[in-house]
């Protein structure tokens, strides 16, 4: 048997039935419930551990065959209330635009300099956007940030020739997604701090973004299963079918 730590143990007998669906925001109380125990522990020398805020994210298990090209899901989608993280974003352009799209939020933007950085191993971004006319260049790029989920595509919205908006969007938070093997997308829906509505209303954003962008050729259930959980805490499922 795994071993479970007393934090666990105690979030798991706060859950309680753990098994039955929760409405989102039933879900929402006992993800916060659960997230409040991690923090009420001690050092041995007396003193008290403090709560670090735990992002919260959400998983849903799509009936979806990954296999076939036509139900793969790849995009991005911004959150009505954001996740509570500025992002760090690099913008692949030239001329003017590597001006704009500084002021705009990126951290680094350039044309062969800043591929040649990325080449070089330079990995310190969490987003990467390109000008349709830089792809020539960042193309070579694919094999180092493609395992890493950072190759800029135009599914996501990563490619584009508004780079600036592009910028604006994803440094404030707009996330990509995509399916993995098994049919799971795993998004975060901001943080344990966040005020009950403004999960709520991020979390009913997601399902229904992907309720509306169910593919054709998906049968049977489509949501088969959503759950919701902290950093620090196991899931709940969340009462969620289409």
């Amino acid at each position: 048997m795994a071993y479970r730590s007393v934090t666990y143990r105690k979030q798991v007998e706060a859950l309680g039935d753990s098994s039955a669906p929760l409405s989102v925001e039933d879900g929402i109380a006992s993800i916060k419930r659960m997230a409040a125990i991690n923090g009420d522990r001690s050092y041995k020398n007396g003193r008290k551990r403090k709560s670090k805020d735990q992002t919260i994210d959400i998983v849903l298990h799509l009936g979806i065959d990954p296999k076939h090209a036509d139900q793969m899901l790849r995009g991005a989608i911004s959150l009505p209330k954001g996740i509570g993280k500025k992002r760090s974003v690099i913008a692949f352009c030239d001329g003017p635009l590597v001006d704009a799209a500084k002021a705009a939020g990126a951290t680094e933007a350039g044309g062969e300099e800043l591929v040649k950085k990325v080449a070089d191993g330079w990995f310190d971004f969490d987003v990467a956007i390109a000008h349709p006319s830089m792809m020539g260049k960042v193309g070579k790029l694919g094999r180092v940030l493609g395992p890493q989920g950072k190759m800029p595509t135009p599914k996501s919205g990563t490619v584009t020739p508004d780079v600036v908006e592009a910028v604006g969007e994803f440094a404030a938070g707009r996330l990509e997604f995509r399916n993995d093997d098994g049919g799971n997308v795993h998004l975060p829906v901001g943080r344990v701090s966040f005020d009950d509505a403004d999960l709520k209303a991020n979390i009913d954003a997601v399902i229904e973004h992907f309720v509306k962008i169910r593919p054709s050729s998906a049968k049977g259930q489509y949501l088969k299963r959503v759950s919701l959980s902290a950093t620090r805490t196991p899931s709940v499922t969340l009462a969620a079918s289409a």
